[in-house]
């Protein structure tokens, strides 16, 4: 993937503020369960949910804001502008989510964030928070792609979720799911919300080029790399990994099939309206 040339975006830096301890014990296995359970992030209308389980909100810290001088923080910088670059060409209205990067734990508007988590996206202060050693996790524990347009696509991901945050759609599924009859109609609606966002990913993907004048653009064999990481990460794959049985009841993310047909038809078309996967609810 081509990016080194891009423009860069201001990301806030929280590495090495010492916020890793979590009160009331250690994390461990729940590490684990939750790498597998809430990968590429907490859907936006559960985070405040699962974030407290973690410890309260506290007061938010403050890291430095601007571009970080080590490769992984300029990654994440210009693929920050670059979404920006493309949402504001195609959503009227569109404004810009705030990003943080920082190790371990951090305070957030949804409460108490931490790695284990994965990337999330926290729509009560519309902040993308990522912890960036989940990128090596995504190799060494589930499998996934390690290039850097895989890693993009986890960014381009949450970014999806502010996307519906700004479009209404993150507020009418928390609806939804208040008036399903049980667990797995409310699951469904989780599903569609995971699977636009992948969508949008590809929306991003397929215009990044053109936003940034050829400067951030995906290569050959980047798309396929992009189709791995989709199928590593979906639910039955996921449960499977885990030695368990397959629950589609269980689904929150979509699985692997699902999660690559939905990235892949972002790309294709570029368009954002083709992202309707609430029609097939």
């Amino acid at each position: 993937m081509r990016w080194q040339g891009g423009r860069r975006g201001n990301i806030e830096d929280r590495r090495g503020m010492g916020g890793g301890a979590i009160a009331g014990g250690g994390i461990g296995v729940t590490v684990l369960a939750l790498i597998g359970y809430f990968v590429f992030g907490i859907d936006p209308t559960t985070t405040q949910q699962v974030a407290s389980q973690f410890g309260g909100a506290g007061s938010r810290e403050t890291g430095q804001v601007g571009t970080p001088e080590d490769q992984a923080g300029q990654f994440v910088a210009v693929i920050r502008a670059s979404t920006d670059d493309v949402w504001q060409t195609r959503l009227e209205g569109y404004k810009s989510p705030n990003m943080v990067v920082y190790e371990q734990g951090t305070q957030t508007g949804c409460g108490y964030g931490q790695s284990a988590m994965g990337p999330f996206y926290c729509p009560a202060d519309q902040t993308v928070y990522l912890d960036l050693s989940f990128w090596q996790q995504m190799e060494t524990d589930l499998g996934a792609s390690g290039a850097d347009f895989a890693r993009a696509y986890v960014i381009a991901h949450e970014v999806g979720h502010h996307i519906q945050t700004l479009t209404g759609a993150s507020q009418q599924v928390r609806e939804a799911q208040q008036r399903a009859s049980g667990e797995a109609e409310a699951n469904r609606y989780s599903v569609a919300l995971e699977l636009q966002a992948d969508c949008y990913a590809g929306v991003w993907a397929k215009n990044a080029s053109a936003a940034s004048n050829g400067q951030v653009a995906l290569e050959p064999g980047d798309l396929e790399e992009g189709l791995r990481t989709a199928s590593a990460i979906g639910d039955d794959t996921l449960q499977r990994r885990g030695g368990g049985r397959v629950v589609p009841e269980g689904f929150t993310h979509g699985t692997s099939a699902q999660r690559m047909e939905w990235l892949q038809r972002g790309y294709q078309t570029g368009d954002p309206a083709s992202c309707d996967t609430f029609s097939a609810l």
